[in-house]
């Protein structure tokens, strides 16, 4: 699961986009009890953070590029946002924002992977990551759903040399992720890396954290989202379920399967 140690190469920030940042703030209130603090004044744009219990477990801004629809960005920590992001172009990707400053906070850069996939890049500074990850309403898995798995691992591993293995799921071509530095074994694992499937976008998908994805998913259905594909089991992981809020940006629940001994 995604930890707050933010190795680089881990996930340690995730933002929404959306074009009504306080009905979308009404939702996830709904959903998993985050309140929603804006930051600054006008000049922060109508950016601000999702707090549980009072710490920082995502934020959220209006959409600010052209054409762009809501979604979730999976952000990833570097030691150089301008060096990843010129790195990302040479292998094929896209800069979609040049490193850019937050003042006293970091860098960030906003990208895309040769085959559409949209993420960006954390270079910390006062800000490190997200306050919380793992637990009950937070991030805790980060997947990518791409058309090209072999090209997707080349690619993010030039960027981050991300250690990889195969699930062992039975009929699931499925690659989990670690990150070059910290723990081994699954449980220092962030995330996994799938082929396409027809309800879901290209790209990272965030997995938050829920303690019964049944009883979350009729939360997310009453509030005004939609299912794209119901809780499922998944062996030896949890059940798993993938939804969107009500303006379409998608995301996934992971009700985990209880450790044994």
């Amino acid at each position: 699961m995604v930890s707050t140690e933010y190795w680089p190469g881990s996930p340690n920030w995730i933002d929404l986009g959306s074009p009504d940042v306080a009905e979308s703030a009404l939702f996830y209130g709904a959903v998993f009890g985050w309140s929603f603090d804006p930051v600054g004044g006008p000049e922060a744009g109508g950016y601000g953070y999702f707090r549980l219990a009072g710490r920082t477990v995502a934020a959220a801004g209006p959409l600010t590029e052209v054409a762009a629809l809501p979604a979730w960005t999976v952000y990833f920590r570097t030691a150089d946002a301008a060096d990843a992001a010129a790195a990302a172009e040479r292998a094929g990707g896209t800069v979609r924002v040049p490193a850019s400053a937050v003042p006293g906070q970091g860098r960030f850069a906003q990208l895309t992977d040769p085959a559409g996939g949209r993420f960006a890049v954390w270079e910390p500074g006062g800000t490190v990551g997200l306050d919380v990850v793992g637990g009950v309403g937070a991030l805790c898995w980060a997947e990518l759903h791409t058309p090209d798995a072999a090209g997707a691992l080349r690619f993010y591993q030039g960027l981050f040399d991300w250690r990889t293995r195969d699930s062992g799921v039975p009929d699931a071509a499925y690659t989990v992720l670690r990150t070059a530095e910290g723990a081994d074994g699954f449980a220092a694992s962030f995330g996994g890396v799938a082929g396409v499937h027809p309800r879901v976008d290209v790209g990272w998908l965030p997995h938050f954290a829920v303690a019964d994805a049944l009883l979350t998913t009729d939360l997310v259905r009453r509030s005004g989202g939609s299912v794209l594909v119901p809780p499922e089991p998944v062996p030896t992981v949890g059940r798993i379920a993938v939804l969107a809020d009500p303006f379409g940006a998608q995301f996934a629940l992971l009700e985990p399967e209880p450790r044994r001994g």
